[in-house]
């Protein structure tokens, strides 16, 4: 499963989540859920005050690919869009990656190359 963006813990579970400059958070199910309204089938909200947050991390899905180090920003049936976090252009350019502006660096991975898939909460 890729992931990447926040995750709340609220009453000891973990949901996806999306901070408010309102001093709220917004909570995410796929499931039906008590106390959560459903924006569309498999889509559950449920609007909470920050300070009932137990936690909120960043979650982003990193991997290797080509033995350089990358997260995953996408995926496409066997596909994998991926972003080189190595920071050296040399390295982005032979491994033949597009520039997608100054210093970021993606292409599309046959979903088979790509090894170490792994969650890092950043």
């Amino acid at each position: 499963m890729i992931r990447d963006g926040y995750v709340a813990r609220w009453l000891g579970r973990d949901f996806e989540a999306s901070p408010g400059a309102d001093g709220e958070v917004r909570l995410y199910t796929p499931d039906p859920t008590e106390g959560f309204e459903e924006l569309r089938p498999g889509r559950y909200r449920r609007i909470v005050p920050a300070s009932e947050v137990e936690e909120l991390r960043y979650v982003r899905t990193a991997c290797t690919w080509r033995g350089e180090p990358f997260v995953v920003v996408g995926e496409h049936e066997s596909w994998v869009r991926v972003e080189y976090t190595g920071g050296r252009a040399p390295v982005a350019e032979r491994l033949g990656l597009d520039r997608i502006d100054h210093g970021v660096w993606q292409a599309w991975a046959p979903r088979a190359e790509v090894e170490d898939v792994h969650q890092e909460f950043v």
